[in-house]
């Protein structure tokens, strides 16, 4: 596989992850969050689904795409 072939597969995947985390937070700050009052640990709900359990299902994500689809390239040549 290319190079540049490569850089184009990283890029894109690191765009859908970014996209998939906008609309998680989208739903949950904006769709759930409508006539919704329950509180998870003190926070309301719409913020832990959005904010904390978000980051850490995208982290997640982030960690098995990095190690299982990316791969170190040397950029000097």
């Amino acid at each position: 596989m290319s190079k540049f072939k490569q850089i184009n597969k990283e890029a894109f995947i690191t765009l859908l992850i970014y996209f998939f985390y906008f609309l998680w937070w989208y739903y949950f700050a904006f769709v759930y969050s409508v006539g919704n009052k329950k509180v998870i640990l003190g926070f309301p709900a719409w913020f832990f689904y959005s904010c904390i359990v978000g980051l850490i299902v995208v982290n997640l994500v982030v960690f098995i795409v990095v190690k299982f689809f990316f791969k170190e390239i040397d950029l000097d040549r």
